[in-house]
């Protein structure tokens, strides 16, 4: 009787127990809750709960690795001006997407025309920069006003933000390129990705560290957050450098961020004929074009903005293949086919290495004579040796039909080599290249170029077929 007795009191001593610590949890959970709800008010201006957790920091942090990055989350800042819009703003209309793309123009002032393209970004003007006065000594004008666009851009609160994407209103952007090389790298880290100049001497009068603004350039969203604080005061720290880009990889060097370099991103830093430089890309998505005002038109007898549309015709239908090179052969008849998708095919009348048609071509000259070497790659100097110049075919039209498992793009000849032939493998007589490539997209994550097969169907018309390589296949030129 005793032990039961004794058995009861200590069940009745341990529900009270359990539940003596039930309610010192609750207590103390409770504590928490309403100590950090007055932490979170009592630090947001106004007391504002709501606009806290409606903040573009806190959207960022929600928004984890699960999801993959598309479109709606890169915001684009423009540099531009007043003076040079009405020129320019054709470029920026070329990939624009309204209700898509999301970013703003900064120019230097209100425009006096009333309306504004549907067809453009909205506009913002910059802010006033007259407390730099004492720290203006910089050779390019506007320096300072340019620089700010990355913070001015942040400051508009964009929310679900994982990239902000710097340009300026003479850049051409691939978008849809542009994303799915973001995809490769955690917004969620520090990234600076952009490109150098084209010409050695630009690069080393100026950084070959620097992302040059004109080509674009990515950076992720901590990066321009913590850039956005420091901003202001680091502009001052650097008031002799040349220009904004310069000024601007100062100010990240000082978080301890270095550039990643991507080739797709193309300044242009040169002048002329360009077909020769696009029609040996490197391989590596096509993310932008600069400088299109100091260049040829890319298509001959066209306007600037009319080859411009023409190419994105092309791009429309591939984005991930546009100016992607193929090289493949007609053993046949000794002749080597070099595919700028999208854009040239070249035919040489000898069988060349691949990795020699890798080396642009050079029908262009670079930004200045002061370099030796000029340019950060090899070239091939223009020649008139038959076996050496190419027959060059222009981008026509492409065709995609949904009973088909290819896109048909059409080549055609703007003029005649005007050379003899290179032992008598003549190629004048070809008029139009027809190249079919799959409907799927490049296989990036492949890391090789594509192969392609050669079918000619008559003496006039030459059809080539890309394809993914089979497993070990090498080019047989020889």
């Amino acid at each position: 009787m005793a032990i039961e007795l004794r058995a009861k009191l200590n069940s009745h001593t341990n529900t009270s127990t359990d539940l003596i610590s039930n309610l010192f949890k609750i207590i103390v959970s409770t504590a928490l809750v309403i100590t950090l709800y007055y932490i979170i008010c009592f630090s947001q201006p106004g007391n504002d709960i709501l606009s806290y957790f409606a903040s573009s920091d806190n959207n960022f942090n929600l928004n984890g690795a699960g999801a993959t990055t598309n479109l709606s989350h890169l915001v684009f800042g423009v540099a531009g001006s007043v003076d040079s819009w009405e020129s320019r703003h054709p470029y920026i209309d070329l990939w624009w997407r309204p209700n898509k793309t999301r970013g703003v123009v900064w120019l230097d002032r209100a425009p006096t025309d009333e309306h504004w393209p549907e067809t453009s970004p909205p506009f913002q003007v910059s802010g006033d920069v007259s407390k730099f006065r004492d720290f203006d000594h910089h050779g390019m004008p506007f320096a300072i006003r340019m620089t700010r666009v990355v913070s001015e851009t942040f400051n508009m609160n964009f929310t679900n933000v994982r990239w902000f994407v710097m340009a300026d209103d003479d850049t051409v952007l691939f978008i849809e390129n542009l994303v799915e090389v973001l995809q490769r790298y955690d917004h969620r880290k520090y990234h600076y990705i952009g490109g150098l100049s084209e010409c050695v001497t630009q690069n080393t009068w100026h950084s070959f560290k620097m992302a040059f603004g004109g080509a674009g350039y990515a950076l992720s969203y901590p990066l321009v957050r913590d850039l956005s604080k420091i901003l202001d005061g680091c502009i001052m720290r650097y008031p002799n450098l040349y220009g904004s880009d310069h000024i601007l990889q100062s100010c990240i060097s000082e978080l301890g961020v270095s550039l990643t370099t991507n080739p797709g991103f193309h300044q242009f830093d040169l002048r002329g004929d360009v077909s020769g430089f696009l029609s040996a890309h490197p391989l590596s998505p096509a993310l932008s074009f600069h400088h299109l005002d100091a260049i040829d038109p890319i298509f001959p007898d066209m306007t600037r903005d009319a080859a411009l549309r023409h190419l994105m015709e092309a791009e429309t239908v591939d984005h991930s293949r546009i100016l992607q090179q193929t090289v493949c052969y007609d053993h046949n008849h000794s002749l080597t086919f070099s595919i700028s998708w999208g854009y040239t095919v070249h035919i040489y009348e000898r069988l060349h290495a691949p990795g020699y048609l890798h080396m642009p071509y050079q029908t262009f000259q670079p930004w200045n004579d002061a370099g030796n070497p000029p340019f950060m790659f090899n070239v091939r100097q223009v020649s008139d040796n038959p076996c050496e110049a190419p027959h060059v075919f222009f981008f026509g039209h492409v065709d995609q039909t949904n009973l088909s498992d290819y896109i048909t793009t059409t080549y055609v000849r703007k003029a005649a080599r005007g050379l003899p032939a290179c032992d008598n493998n003549s190629a004048d007589s070809i008029s139009q290249i027809v190249v079919l490539s799959p409907t799927q997209p490049f296989k990036w994550e492949e890391g090789k170029r594509e192969c392609c097969t050669v079918a000619p169907k008559n003496s006039y018309v030459t059809e080539i077929k890309i394809r993914s390589c089979l497993e070990g296949e090498a080019s047989d030129w020889t």
